[in-house]
């Protein structure tokens, strides 16, 4: 089965929204269980049982493990696709353009550690056809965040730096609330760790016109 067959499957038939409700139930409970138990530890009967369903039940909707693993990992970066274009599109200046993106990062990060995890964890265990479509839809979000970057600096407000490198700095700082929360979650909140992360990049792109642009914002 291709990875473009997994998205679609249960998407397409009749009654899609229960199908796609009930899919659900298993991804959850799968990204519960490998979390918790581990991938290789978890059976396809503890996650039927976990989403109250029969064991029977889940192959209706997922051919293996592998298949709920791809799933779980799918719905955070569905969550990037979904949540960052949204919090971008309504603004206008680059600078926050770019504030908004790195903000609705951390969101979906600290929404779904579990998932953004399981990412880390288990990718390299898929078949390739699986990491192929990981790999895609995050290089999808990650244009997002470069056309941000770049956009600052066409506009002056950023100097001159190699886009993608920062993009994926955004990306493993998003990511660190998940990799460790058991010791960020005691020293802060989100909100902090948004904006020391904001500080932090704004600080080393800034050129002084951006750093000017910047401070008429910061007294609205």
């Amino acid at each position: 089965m291709s990875s473009s067959q997994t998205v679609k499957r249960g998407t397409s038939s009749a009654g899609g929204n229960s199908v796609l409700h009930r899919r659900r139930k298993f991804v959850t409970a799968a990204t519960e269980l490998f979390s918790n138990n581990g991938f290789h530890e978890t059976t396809v009967k503890e996650i039927a049982e976990k989403a109250g369903a029969s064991p029977g039940l889940i192959y209706n909707y997922v051919r293996d493990k592998e298949e709920l693993l791809l799933l779980a990992i799918m719905e955070v970066l569905e969550s990037y696709k979904k949540e960052i274009p949204r919090a971008v599109r309504d603004n206008n200046d680059p600078i926050l353009r770019f504030s908004a993106a790195l903000t609705a990062y951390i969101k979906v990060v600290a929404d779904k550690p579990k998932a953004t995890l399981l990412a880390y964890r288990y990718t390299a265990i898929l078949p390739s056809e699986m990491r192929n479509k990981i790999k895609e839809m995050e290089v999808e979000t990650n244009q997002i965040i470069s056309d941000c970057i770049a956009a600052c600096i066409t506009a002056g407000y950023f100097r001159k730096i190699n886009v993608e490198f920062i993009s994926y700095r955004v990306v493993l700082l998003a990511h660190g609330w998940a990799l460790k929360s058991w010791r960020l979650g005691k020293l802060h909140g989100v909100e902090e760790y948004i904006d020391g992360n904001l500080d932090l990049f704004l600080t080393a792109l800034f050129t002084s016109k951006g750093r000017h642009h910047y401070r008429k914002f910061c007294k609205a």
